[in-house]
């Protein structure tokens, strides 16, 4: 804590941020009225409130601590480049030693079709550029009509016009005119909400990716820029396709010539217990973007890697790209970057999730699975999601759902936080991201208290 917030209480605190901050995605009314919970602290997987409660984060901050905190070599990294160099921007045919080596280092860790980086400063401007990057790929190759992207309903790809755009939440789209024109969207694969009766889900999983081809044809082939999915769909609620899906999707997308983006802002560096969920599930992008995990969200840094069907046309015919950012290769978040991924590497943090703790999670949620308020579970490396529903399927019958405007996500949600535990509801599904440093003592202790949280909830809806 700095020096100037140490005579600060809790409620000078809550008054200047009521006063003064309107938070992301917030009611400003209703937390005004409320008063924001101060964060103080951070430690390994733990954080410490203004009052001094501990709390388990079982979302890595927001998808991206994948290293804990409090990690010195990610600090010490920071402090030795803002003294070197805090800044300089890789616009006038320049560049800095942490950007240049953090592009190196980027083309080892990922999949090998991919020798190149564009930098942002966030997932937001990766998908943004993604947009600018395949528009202008198809004008290279004399196809400028072929400009609309497909994207899906429930997927999240960012905040931007751009980014709020490919993603598919209507709630989203209601407010600012979106999506923009030329991005259109298909049904997710969300086999506990659309599968048919007795239907399995691989034989889902291929009536799912179907949809992809239904839409390619509708509009034209010769129209279609690209597809864009995440691998797993993270902020709509840990949505994991089954196994057939993206071999599928990666079919379809070669047979029309579309270009396949996977968005692993959420997905990467660890998270699904591979480098790179694309990895985890068997299909080769064209273009990937990244930001969160990359960083572990020290400081903002996001960018795309492009594959060398894209590269190999911007630099041999493309001449000058018109876009980038101020902080497109910050060299304060690249030399972050730098350790980061050398932690990652140094401590095993991805055989320990493909090995180790992701199927130990695994383990563990199907235990819960058995709760009455429980209709499914579903992991994937860290990710896990439990859907609460009102009654679970039985001889033969499908789970019923509660009503939504009932809220039970979010009444489970509040006892998460009233017995520290950040869990995040997603409509009636409740979802973790835990740091990938996570011991299984401690998703032992992540589980029990989910579970008390389900207890608490459970008999909350017996008064609804």
């Amino acid at each position: 804590m700095s020096q100037q917030s140490t005579n600060q209480s809790t409620k000078d605190w809550q008054a200047a941020d009521a006063a003064h901050f309107l938070h992301p995605f917030t009611d400003f009314k209703a937390l005004a009225a409320k008063g924001s919970r101060i964060v103080t602290h951070g430690d390994n997987i733990y954080l410490r409130d203004s009052e001094g409660n501990r709390i388990l984060d079982a979302m890595s901050g927001l998808w991206c601590v994948n290293v804990g905190y409090g990690r010195k070599e990610l600090i010490e990294a920071a402090t030795a480049q803002m003294t070197q160099l805090a800044f300089y921007n890789s616009f006038f045919q320049t560049t800095t030693p942490p950007a240049a080596e953090l592009a190196k280092l980027l083309a080892e860790v990922t999949p090998p079709q991919f020798r190149h980086v564009f930098f942002s400063g966030s997932g937001s401007e990766g998908n943004d550029t993604v947009v600018r990057m395949v528009r202008r790929y198809w004008d290279l190759q004399g196809q400028p009509q072929r400009d609309v992207i497909i994207s899906r309903q429930n997927a999240y790809h960012g905040s931007t016009m751009a980014g709020a755009s490919l993603g598919g939440m209507s709630g989203m789209h209601a407010q600012g005119g979106l999506p923009i024109p030329g991005i259109v969207h298909i049904e997710q694969p969300f086999w506990f909400k659309l599968h048919r009766p007795g239907e399995s889900r691989d034989a889902f999983g291929l009536r799912a990716a179907g949809w992809l081809e239904t839409k390619i044809l509708e509009l034209g082939a010769s129209k279609v820029a690209a597809f864009i999915g995440e691998p797993v769909q993270g902020a709509g609620g840990v949505i994991v396709p089954p196994a057939t899906y993206w071999p599928e999707i990666q079919r379809i997308c070669d047979k029309y010539g579309v270009l396949l983006v996977s968005d692993e802002v959420i997905c990467g560096f660890g998270r699904t217990g591979r480098w790179f969920g694309c990895e985890t599930f068997g299909y080769k992008p064209d273009l990937m973007t990244f930001a969160k995990g990359v960083t572990s969200g020290y400081v903002p840094l996001g960018g795309v890697m492009v594959g060398e069907r894209v590269a190999k046309a911007l630099i041999e015919q493309g001449g000058e790209f018109e876009h980038g950012y101020t902080y497109s290769g910050h060299p304060v978040a690249c030399a972050v970057a730098l350790a980061n991924i050398r932690v990652l590497q140094k401590d095993k943090l991805v055989e320990h999730v493909h090995d180790d703790v992701g199927p130990y999670l695994a383990q563990c949620f199907a235990e819960i699975a058995e709760h009455p308020l429980v209709g499914e579970v579903q992991t994937c490396g860290l990710m896990g999601a439990v859907q609460l529903v009102k009654h679970k399927a039985k001889d033969g019958k499908p789970a019923v759902p509660f009503n939504e405007a009932l809220g039970v996500g979010m009444i489970c949600r509040g006892h998460c936080f009233g017995n520290g535990l950040i869990m995040r509801a997603v409509g009636d599904r409740m979802i973790v991201a835990p740091p990938l440093v996570i011991t299984r003592a401690q998703i032992d202790e992540m589980v029990a208290l989910i579970i008390r949280c389900l207890d608490l909830t459970l008999a909350d809806t017996a008064k609804l």
